[in-house]
């Protein structure tokens, strides 16, 4: 099987990188999980996991720190396009991320930057509607209790 190539496109900034250092783990119709290390030195994580719900458009993310230990969870929501000429998958980045910490503490973030997108004209009614929903969606699994269904699609592939 020829494993496709994974770009990430954020809206702010504007970019489309390709995600070239990332190893696929795991590919099926639903999910994606991939192995990776931080694009550029950091202080508080070193490498990490994400899995790709492709029905979803969520991606869940366990990021490590240097030592091994759990940094958190980070959820992004997203939404992807494949294309079948190039056999790649586009992630796009629409803005609302959510943050699960290891005590469980859960953070809503940036969802400043979607007021700054639809100002700009850089975020669509459509990708507006897909990023609300998906957040919701995201939140009321985790209000639930079922945020480990999702971090086991992870877990599942770490030695």
């Amino acid at each position: 099987m020829n494993l496709p190539l994974l770009f990430r496109k954020r809206i702010i900034p504007e970019e489309c990188i390709p995600l070239k250092d990332d190893e696929i783990l795991y590919i099926d119709d639903e999910i994606i999980v991939t192995k990776w290390n931080v694009l550029k030195p950091r202080p508080d994580f070193h490498h990490g996991y994400s899995c790709y719900f492709l029905n979803k458009n969520i991606k869940v993310s366990k990021f490590i720190e240097e030592n091994g230990d759990l940094h958190y969870w980070y959820c992004d929501i997203i939404e992807q396009s494949y294309n079948e000429r190039d056999n790649s998958y586009t992630f796009t980045d629409l803005l609302a991320d959510v943050i699960v910490y290891p005590d469980g503490t859960v953070r809503v973030v940036d969802l400043d930057e979607i007021a700054v997108a639809l100002e700009r004209k850089m975020l669509s009614e459509r990708e507006l509607s897909i990023s609300l929903r998906a957040l919701d969606s995201l939140l009321n699994m985790i209000y639930k209790g079922d945020f480990d269904f999702l971090k086991s699609k992870i877990e599942q592939f770490i030695n």
